[in-house]
């Protein structure tokens, strides 16, 4: 296992990350028997870093995660996420002191624990004051229920005022070969003030995965089968919209013979690609099996060098994949 020192935090933690956005119910059925056999090889193989929210199943995601660490949760890193998901407020978001302070606990209370890592803002709340958001984080933090604080999915502008109250440790972003917004700014501003960063979506939810075919059907009650919709969210609709899904599926089967010329499959290559940037603390991932764990353990120990990491940006262009969508995240 690679690790990497975490921002100006005192966490070294694997480059590769254990997403548990899956195991909340919108990716389909996964088997939680397989679930728990792939977070225990995922330890075995050095993954310290374990990645949930409370919005993923509304907390199903966390009490399967715990009941999977059983024994072993001091073993690992726990980042989770409050702020999002709730059905009764605007646009499902809630950051005010209030909810981060019921959050957290009932957090503590399905994750079985009497702290987490890291906890984080999943989405940015318009509606409270950051103030106020950022000083009920900052009280947690004293009270021993989170070590550090941090935010996910915010604009440059939103974090530099956070950190006007209070640093910011962590931050989570999508960052794969297929959406690189994070590039211009919010990295180098990260990478500045030596905050932690998280990149999710590392094989494009699937996309990387090589498994994906023109004539495929997502179940029912997998968010992919929607076409890349989800809410007001900017993320997929240029990977799964049905005037991008077939040429990114092109896309990725050009990029099969780079990924062998290393001998591996594309998502040990996909994966490794997000590792490139040194920004990157840990990649996040989601492992249904312990199978794939297994393979993408070979993302690590090795580098793509750059004429193969301009022949990658050459076949996206090629079949016209839009790497910098539009727009900021969401609408």
């Amino acid at each position: 296992m690679e690790f990497r020192q975490f921002g100006r935090t005192s966490l070294k933690i694997s480059a590769l990350g254990f997403g548990c956005w899956e195991i909340g119910g919108t990716y389909g059925s996964v088997d939680e028997t397989q679930f728990q056999r792939a977070v225990h090889t995922a330890i075995d193989a050095g993954i310290t870093c374990f990645d949930t929210a409370e919005a993923y199943g509304m907390g199903v995601s966390e009490e399967a995660l715990a009941r999977a660490l059983g024994s072993r949760r001091n073993d690992v890193v726990i980042t989770t996420k409050f702020g999002v998901g709730y059905e009764e407020m605007p646009n499902r978001r809630d950051s005010t002191r209030k909810r981060v302070l019921a959050s957290i606990d009932k957090s503590l209370q399905r994750l079985r624990t009497d702290h987490v890592d890291i906890y984080l803002v999943h989405w940015p709340d318009p509606n409270t004051p950051l103030a106020e958001t950022v000083g009920a984080l900052d009280d947690i933090v004293r009270q021993g229920k989170t070590r550090y604080i941090g935010v996910s999915n915010f604009r440059l502008a939103q974090i530099e005022e956070a950190m006007g109250l209070r640093r910011v440790d962590v931050v989570q972003y999508a960052w794969n070969m297929f959406d690189r917004r994070m590039q211009s700014e919010i990295f180098p501003y990260c990478a500045a003030q030596q905050i932690g960063v998280m990149a999710y979506g590392s094989l494009a939810y699937g996309m990387l995965s090589g498994t994906f075919h023109a004539g495929m059907r997502f179940d029912e009650s997998d968010w992919r089968s929607k076409g890349g919709m989800l809410g007001s969210l900017n993320l997929f609709r240029t990977l799964f919209g049905a005037e991008h899904f077939p040429r990114n599926l092109a896309a990725v089967e050009e990029l099969k013979p780079l990924a062998a010329k290393y001998g591996k499959a594309l998502p040990a290559f996909a994966m490794r690609w997000t590792l490139s940037n040194p920004i990157v603390g840990t990649a996040l991932v989601g492992f249904r099996t312990p199978a794939e764990v297994t393979e993408n353990m070979g993302a690590l120990g090795w580098e793509i060098s750059n004429a193969d990491m301009a022949e990658i940006d050459a076949v996206l262009a090629r079949h016209g994949a839009v790497t910098v969508p539009p727009g900021w995240l969401e609408d």
